[in-house]
């Protein structure tokens, strides 16, 4: 690791260490800048059940901000200085850039201002057993589960998920419990601000190098999540880069979980009933402990099936009952979640952003028995798609046909100077539209992007084939404009 990015994990770690665990005592007013962000709206459920007073800001709207409303969050479309107003604690996104005239008008304001993984961090103290769930795939899918076989088994926990999980009425739920169910992002190191007393290690792959540059600069990360972990670590014992993690971690529980048997915990007798049924025999250390199916396609899910069971046992779930749990799963938001069939064509959207996920989601979709398989795909940073533009090339080839949105730069600048004709002409069948027009704004591009897509989509698509948009920006709504197209 080069001496300067030691010393900036390092800063995160000692910053980390150095915020109050009890800054919140006393504190009435919480305002959240980028409060419709998939990070900030569970902890906006959690603590306004806390009974904290709580405002939010974000530029866009969307379903979430219509959710916060209901909660009788007021929310201030557009942000500015005077949005923070009466606030005693200020939060807000990683993704909000440092010249955004709220999160300014914040630091200059002299009332304590969080990042959301701080908060997080500060919230995930409170509980007992707090089970962590990291991975550079998988997390939500995993986390969704595990909350799901707790809260069938009659456990009134509390949950930070990065989707919509239906069973808990959100992203987040705030329980009574000493049990916090937590999705743990590695992006910049949040997870590492974390307080988990089991933490879940589902994979580790080469992801957010424009941070991390390298993968050994990633598993060392993942290590260090370990040693802030207190009590067991349940891990991927066929990762190698996962198992490398946990490589002189000796104080805490290891349990490993996979598909081969030498693990602790191992499916067996795997049965494919239908494209979205799966049947298995969980086991432990060869014995079997319950005969299980899910509801959600690829065989990725079975292995998210068994490290969610693992975790749920680990906090004392009641191995009976976890069949009915996990029977009753049938995804998260967002996690090839169904839209609807109009016109014979079927619409999924899923949130799959990297190579690999995109990967084993179009390797389930092309199993379902569709005539074709069109993935509709939204890059998300110039950084990723610069750096892994063959991978994702070669993932989306696994679809019949490709569309491409054009990339959400999110936080960062096109310093790499990539557009989406750039993957597309790698990838054969790919469509794409053109790059911003000089009279047009980006807002009127995107509007145009997406509506142009769904012509294209609704002329060309055809009874029996399946169109699945990815990615974790906003192409959601291409699948839903889409079905309203199509009906």
């Amino acid at each position: 690791m080069y001496i300067s990015e030691f010393k900036e994990i390092i800063d995160w770690i000692d910053f980390m260490t150095n915020v109050d665990k009890n800054i919140l005592n006393g504190k009435k007013h919480i305002h959240f800048i980028g409060i419709g962000g998939s990070g900030m709206y569970p902890l906006a459920q959690i603590l306004h059940s806390k009974g904290y007073y709580l405002t939010g800001s974000d530029n866009n709207e969307t379903e979430t901000l219509d959710a916060v409303r209901k909660m009788g969050i007021p929310v201030f479309l557009g942000q500015c200085a005077e949005n923070i107003d009466g606030a005693d604690l200020i939060v807000h996104t990683a993704a909000i850039m440092a010249d955004n005239p709220e999160l300014i008008a914040a630091k200059l304001s002299g009332v304590p201002v969080l990042e959301r993984s701080e908060l997080l961090g500060i919230v995930t103290s409170w509980y007992d057993n707090a089970v962590c769930v990291s991975g550079t795939h998988g997390k939500t899918t995993t986390t969704s589960m595990l909350t799901q076989i707790l809260v069938e088994q009659g456990i009134d926990i509390s949950a930070f998920i990065g989707g919509k999980l239906p069973c808990i009425g959100g992203s987040g739920k705030a329980g009574t419990s000493d049990i916090l169910t937590c999705e743990a992002c590695e992006f910049v190191d949040t997870f590492l601000k974390l307080y988990p007393d089991v933490a879940i290690i589902l994979n580790i792959d080469a992801d957010h190098l424009d941070y991390f540059k390298t993968v050994e600069n990633i598993i060392k990360s993942f290590h260090k999540f370990c040693e802030n972990t207190t009590k067991a670590i349940i891990v991927n014992g066929d990762d190698e880069n996962s198992m490398k993690a946990v490589i002189g971690i000796t104080d805490k529980e290891i349990i490993t979980f996979g598909f081969s048997n030498k693990n602790d915990f191992y499916p067996n007798d795997i049965i494919r009933i239908d494209g979205m049924q799966t049947n298995f025999t969980l086991m432990n250390k060869g014995k079997r402990v319950a005969d299980l199916t899910i509801h959600v396609p690829g065989i990725h899910n079975v292995l998210n099936a068994v490290a969610a069971c693992a975790g749920a046992l680990y906090v004392g779930a009641d191995p009976e009952k976890l069949a009915e749990g996990l029977g009753k799963f049938h995804g998260a938001g967002r996690r090839f979640e169904k839209i609807g069939v109009a016109k014979g064509v079927t619409i999924v959207d899923d949130y799959a952003h990297h190579p690999a996920e995109i990967t084993v989601t179009l390797n389930a979709a092309t199993a379902m028995g569709y005539k074709r398989v069109w993935a509709v795909f939204q890059p998300f940073t110039f950084s990723r798609t610069a750096m892994l533009l063959n991978e994702f090339a070669d993932a989306l080839s696994i679809a019949d046909k490709v569309v491409l949105t054009e990339i959400m730069g999110s936080r960062e600048k096109n310093t790499y100077h990539i557009y989406a004709k750039d993957l597309g002409e790698k990838v054969d069948n790919a469509f794409w539209i053109d790059n911003l027009a000089p009279e047009e704004t980006a807002a009127q591009y995107h509007d145009r992007n997406f509506d142009e897509i769904c012509d294209y989509l609704a002329d060309n698509a055809k009874d029996g084939d399946l169109i699945i948009t990815l990615g974790c920006g906003d192409v959601y709504k291409v699948a839903k404009k889409l079905y309203k197209k199509l009906n």
